[in-house]
């Protein structure tokens, strides 16, 4: 089960990604429906931990079965150039992401692991594949 925090917040509910915004709430029950019915639930988005720290530390503390943490430790300029090759690449640019960007925003829990720029797509599939193993 993919629960993106875009299409939660920018789509479904249309609302800005502020602190205490609906979103932070829905993104949490839907996570923990899909755990109470035993599926495997993927979380993705930039969930600043200003804003998403407490929802995802409850998160983590209520949600059944393994949890896995991925933080993208990826450059802004990098960012970008990533940014500029996606299907909605024109829905927002440099200017609205440097806004938002937050370098090194990890949540500072055990277990996180850390994905940088230098790692391959076999790397990073690799090391989702070990720790799940």
């Amino acid at each position: 089960m993919l629960v993106s925090q875009d299409v939660i917040r920018r789509e479904m509910l249309r609302v800005r990604d502020e602190s205490n915004n609906p979103a932070i709430q829905l993104i949490y029950d839907l996570c923990m429906y899909g755990s109470r019915i035993g599926y495997t639930v993927i979380l993705e988005g930039i969930l600043s931990k200003k804003k998403y720290g407490s929802m995802l530390l409850e998160l983590l503390d209520n949600f059944e079965g393994e949890k896995n943490i991925y933080y993208f430790d990826i450059p802004f300029d990098e960012t970008v150039r990533r940014h500029s090759n996606k299907p909605n690449s024109h829905e927002f640019g440099e200017k609205e992401m440097k806004e938002w960007w937050k370098d090194k925003d990890y949540l500072g829990i055990e277990g996180e692991c850390i994905i940088d720029e230098n790692m391959t797509q076999e790397q990073i599939v690799h090391s989702i594949k070990v720790r799940d193993l």
